[in-house]
C-alpha cells in the first residue's frame, strides 16, 4: 500500500519490467579495475614460466658441469690403471733380470716402491670418480624422482670437441636475445606497469557515461488512467569530473619512472647477454685450440716414455728415467684431461648463454 502522495510509485498489477544499459565514453571505456587485474595476472603467470624457464637453464648447466666432471674423474682413474699396470708388468721383468745377474736387486725394490706409491694414487682416483658420480646423482635420477648412482662401467670417454664456426655468432647473440628469459621477464613487468598507467590515466579521465532505458508495466492497470501503461523510454548523459586528480596524477609520474627504470634495465640486460656470449664464444675457441695443443704434447710424451721403456730392457738408462718420463706422460694425459674439461664447460656455458635448456647427455 502506498500513501496517497506516494501514488506515482505504484505499478500495474503485474509490476514492472524495466531494463537498460550504460556505455561509457570517457573513463572505462577501455580499461577498469577488473580488467585492469585480468591483464596483470596473466602477464604474472607468464613471468613466472619464463622464472622457471631460467632455473632450467642453470640446472642444466650445473648438470652438464657434474657429468663432465664424472668424465674427466673416470679418465683419471685409467691415467693411474695405465701407470700402475706398466710399473707391474715391468716388475716380472726385472725380477726374472734380478735372478740372472743382470740387475742389481735395488732395482727391483724401487720399482715396487713405485707400484705401491701408484696403487695409492689409483685408490685415489677411484674416490674421487665415486664422489664424481655421487654429485652427478643430484642431476641423473629414475621417472620417479630418485637419484641414481652412476656406474663406474658407464664411465665414457671425452668424445672430440666439435668445430666452433665464427660467422654463427652474430645469429648466436641474436638467438640468446630472443630466447634468454630474463629479457622476456623484463617485456612482462614492463607490459604490467603499462596497464598500472593505463589504469591510472583511466582514473585521471572524467566519466562521461550515456545511458538508455526501458520501462513498461505489466498486468492489470491500477488506474482508469492507464497513466502506466505506457511504455516509458530514457536516455540521458552523466558527466562526473573530480575537482581534485593529484592521486592519479602522481601515480601516472610513478609509474612512469618504473617504466623508464625497467627500460634501462633491459638495454644493459640485452647488452650484458650479448658481452656473455662474446666471452662464452672466446672461452669455447680458446679451450678448443687448448685441447688440440694438449693432443699434440700428450702423444709427444707416450713416445718419449715408450722409448725410455725400450732403453730400459735393453739395459742403457736406468729405471729413474724411466720413471720420470712416464710421469711426465701421466702429467700431459692430465693437462689433456683439463683442457677437455674446460672445453665441455664452456660448451655449457655457451648453451646456457644461448638459452638452450635440452637435458645434458646421460652416463
Amino acid at each position: 500500500m502506498f500513501e496517497p502522495w506516494y501514488l506515482e510509485r505504484q505499478t500495474n498489477d503485474a509490476g514492472e519490467f524495466k531494463a537498460g544499459l550504460s556505455v561509457p565514453f570517457s573513463r572505462n571505456r577501455t580499461i577498469d579495475e577488473r580488467r585492469a587485474n585480468v591483464w596483470k595476472t596473466t602477464y604474472g603467470r607468464q613471468l613466472v614460466e619464463f622464472e622457471i624457464q631460467a632455473e632450467l637453464i642453470d640446472f642444466v648447466q650445473h648438470a652438464s658441469y657434474a657429468y663432465w666432471d664424472w668424465v674427466a674423474a673416470g679418465e683419471r682413474y685409467r691415467i693411474a690403471s695405465t701407470l700402475l699396470d706398466l710399473a707391474a708388468k715391468r716388475n716380472d721383468g726385472i725380477a726374472r733380470q734380478v735372478e740372472l745377474g743382470d740387475k742389481d736387486p735395488p732395482i727391483l725394490q724401487d720399482n715396487r716402491r713405485l707400484i705401491v706409491s701408484r696403487e695409492a694414487k689409483k685408490i685415489e682416483a677411484g674416490r674421487k670418480v665415486q664422489d664424481g658420480a655421487a654429485k652427478l646423482s643430484l642431476y641423473y635420477r629414475d621417472v620417479s624422482g630418485k637419484p641414481l648412482l652412476a656406474s663406474p662401467d658407464a664411465l665414457p670417454e671425452f668424445p672430440a670437441p666439435g668445430p666452433v664456426v665464427p660467422e654463427q655468432v652474430d645469429a648466436d647473440i641474436q638467438m640468446a636475445v630472443e630466447r634468454r628469459p630474463e629479457l622476456r621477464v623484463l617485456d612482462l613487468m614492463h607490459q604490467q606497469l603499462e596497464v598500472d598507467y593505463a589504469q591510472a590515466h583511466n582514473e585521471f579521465r572524467p566519466a562521461i557515461d550515456g545511458f538508455l532505458a526501458g520501462a513498461q508495466d505489466m498486468g492489470l492497470p491500477t488506474s482508469k488512467k492507464q497513466d502506466k501503461s505506457q511504455f516509458e523510454l530514457e536516455a540521458g548523459l552523466v558527466v562526473d569530473v573530480a575537482l581534485q586528480r593529484r592521486k592519479s596524477r602522481g601515480k601516472m609520474g610513478a609509474v612512469q619512472g618504473k617504466l623508464a627504470q625497467v627500460s634501462a634495465k633491459r638495454r644493459i640486460t640485452q647488452d650484458k647477454i650479448a658481452v656473455e656470449m662474446q666471452q662464452a664464444y672466446i672461452a669455447l675457441v680458446a679451450a678448443r685450440d687448448r685441447v688440440s695443443r694438449a693432443r699434440e704434447s700428450q702423444q709427444l710424451a707416450d713416445q718419449m716414455a715408450a722409448i725410455e721403456r725400450r732403453k730400459f730392457e735393453l739395459g742403457d738408462t736406468d729405471l729413474l728415467s724411466v720413471n720420470l718420463r712416464e710421469q711426465q706422460a701421466a702429467e700431459a694425459a692430465d693437462t689433456l684431461i683439463d683442457t677437455l674439461l674446460e672445453a665441455f664447460r664452456a660448451q655449457a656455458d655457451y648453451r646456457a648463454a644461448l638459452a638452450l635448456d635440452e637435458a645434458p647427455p646421460g652416463p
